[in-house]
Parts: structure tokens; C-alpha cells; sequence
């Protein structure tokens, strides 16, 4: 028998027509949370984005034998449930590497060319040239806080802009850093040190607030931080406070602790880029998130034959 997939956040037409090659396919989008728990256990696969909650109530009321996140982050699905039911989970963490590490240098760039200000005043019908002068990326000490499969993305376009790149990774060694022509540097050394400093590290119960009032002490009053990762890294009003008495030069943010944000923090500061969530926002990445993990769930049923 076909297996029977709910499939309750937007992903690519491409993604969902691959699920129907294989399987029986529902769709639900925002579907509110008690319906979800009644509807879920007819399914044998469930694949989500970041709106819906898979909660502890929806996987013990389900007879799902595997949960797809078409993305990264799995802060939305109790895995410690679903591992006591033995339901599988997969996401698609490699779909969106290169959309974020583009963003990074393209942020940077952006921030420290002063783009989004230049852009703006030229929309205003004014050209102030001399207004305008910024700094290039070349020369400059870039600090990878978390060293996986993004930070190392990041790391060779750093490379390739003639950026000294130094990392922190708890898992990794110097000689792991010294292959991507990095050199490997303690966390408090790294925020010493950077002219820019970059988080690529999940949200967990020890990387919340990883970086607080402390830690935005050690950093260069001309630094940069950067946090295209997760919501929760950065303690907000910390920063807000490091940036409105310029004992940091800028910041660029992808990402909030609230998400939207009910009150916008940064808005009124010139010094930041702000985007709203944009890391895997481009047309190959979001392909790229539903094809992956609905390739993993065919492979899944597969070995179940």
C-alpha cells in the first residue's frame, strides 16, 4: 500500500509532486493545532516547515512512522517524543547552505558599504557621495562561531575575499580549521580579536543567549556581529544597548527571538541590517528544502519494504 503524507506548510510544487509519485498526498496549510491532533492519525508521514508545532499531544495521538522538516531547525517538532514512538525525523539542513552563506557576505557587504543608506538616499532624489564612504572586506579578521556545513560555506567566501577567518567549534579540532585555511581560536579569544564576528551554531538549551552583555564587552567598540542562525543567540536588548552607545560598530540580523517581532528593537538604529528571516529565502534553496526531505521520506518506506 502507497503511504499516506499530511503535508501542512508550503513547500515547492516540485517537492509535492515527487511526494504524489510515491504516495498519497493531503494538504493542509496553517492548520490549526486541534485539528491537526484529530486529522494526524490517519498518516503515516508528516512533513512541516517552521509554522506548525509538532507537539508531544500531536505524535502520541498520531500513527506517523516518520516527520519531515523541509529545512534546518527542528525547534518546532518534540524529537524527544517522536523518539519514544520511534518515528523517524528528517529535515534538510544542506538545502539551504549556500542561500545563507550568500547572505552573510552579502549583508556584510551591504552593511559595510552602507548600500541600504545609499540606495535609500538616491530613491530620495539626493546624491551624497561623500556621505557614503565605507570599508572593504579584504584585510579583515572574520570570527565563525559554530563550524559546520554553513560556517564552513561561509568560511571559503571569506577566504576568497581575503578575509583572516578564525573559528570556534566545540567539536572540532585545529587541524579541521586548518583544512578550510582557517585557524582555530577559543570562543573569548575570537570575540577579542574579530572585526566581524558570525554565529552558525543551532539553538539549544547552552547556545541561548550565547551571546550576552559579557560577551558584547569583549568585542572591538568597530566589530561587527552577525546572526543569520537563530533567534535566542543574542541577547536583543544587550545588543540594542551595545549598538545605541556605539560600543559596537553594526549588526547585521536575520533573525529574532520573537519571530515576527511585536516590537521592532533595531528599527530605529542606523547602524544594522535587518531582514526578515530572508536565510533560505531564494527560488533553489526553497526548492532545494522540499525536494531533499521528501527524497529522505521515499527512501524511508523503501527500507521499510
Amino acid at each position: 500500500m502507497r503511504p499516506k503524507i499530511l503535508i501542512t506548510d508550503k513547500i515547492h510544487d516540485s517537492a509535492i509532486e515527487e511526494a504524489r509519485s510515491f504516495a498519497d498526498v493531503d494538504l493542509e496549510f496553517d492548520i490549526p493545532p486541534d485539528r491537526l491532533i484529530k486529522k494526524i492519525r490517519d498518516y503515516d508521514a508528516l512533513i512541516v516547515r517552521s509554522s506548525t508545532k509538532v507537539t508531544k499531544d500531536v505524535i502520541e495521538r498520531s500513527n506517523l512512522k516518520i516527520i519531515g522538516r523541509a529545512g534546518v531547525g527542528l525547534d518546532n517538532i518534540d524529537v524527544e517524543a517522536a523518539c519514544k514512538k520511534n518515528i523517524e525525523v528528517v529535515n534538510s539542513p544542506e538545502a539551504s547552505t549556500i542561500a545563507v552563506a550568500e547572505l552573510v557576505i552579502g549583508s556584510l557587504i551591504t552593511l559595510l558599504r552602507k548600500i541600504h543608506h545609499a540606495h535609500h538616499s538616491m530613491r530620495e532624489g539626493r546624491w551624497e557621495r561623500s556621505r557614503f564612504t565605507g570599508n572593504e572586506l579584504f584585510g579583515k579578521t572574520l570570527g565563525i562561531i559554530g563550524f559546520g556545513r554553513i560556517g564552513r560555506e561561509v568560511a571559503d567566501r571569506a577566504n576568497a575575499f581575503g578575509m583572516n577567518v578564525q573559528v570556534y567549534d566545540p567539536v572540532i579540532t585545529v587541524e579541521d580549521a586548518r583544512e578550510s585555511n582557517c585557524r582555530f581560536s577559543e570562543i573569548e579569544d575570537l570575540l577579542k580579536t574579530s572585526d566581524i564576528v558570525t554565529l552558525h551554531v543551532p539553538l539549544t538549551k547552552e547556545t541561548k543567549n550565547i551571546i550576552g552583555q559579557k560577551r558584547l564587552s569583549l568585542m572591538k567598540p568597530y566589530a561587527v556581529l552577525v546572526n543569520i542562525a537563530r533567534g535566542g543567540l543574542v541577547d536583543e536588548k544587550a545588543l540594542y544597548d551595545a549598538l545605541k552607545n556605539n560600543r559596537l560598530r553594526g549588526a547585521v540580523l536575520d533573525v529574532f527571538e520573537e519571530e515576527p517581532p511585536k516590537v521592532q528593537l533595531f528599527r530605529d538604529l542606523e547602524n544594522v541590517v535587518l531582514t526578515p528571516h530572508l536565510g533560505a529565502s531564494t527560488d533553489e534553496a526553497q526548492i532545494n528544502a522540499g525536494t531533499v526531505v521528501v527524497e529522505k521520506i521515499r527512501n524511508f518506506f523503501r527500507s521499510q519494504n
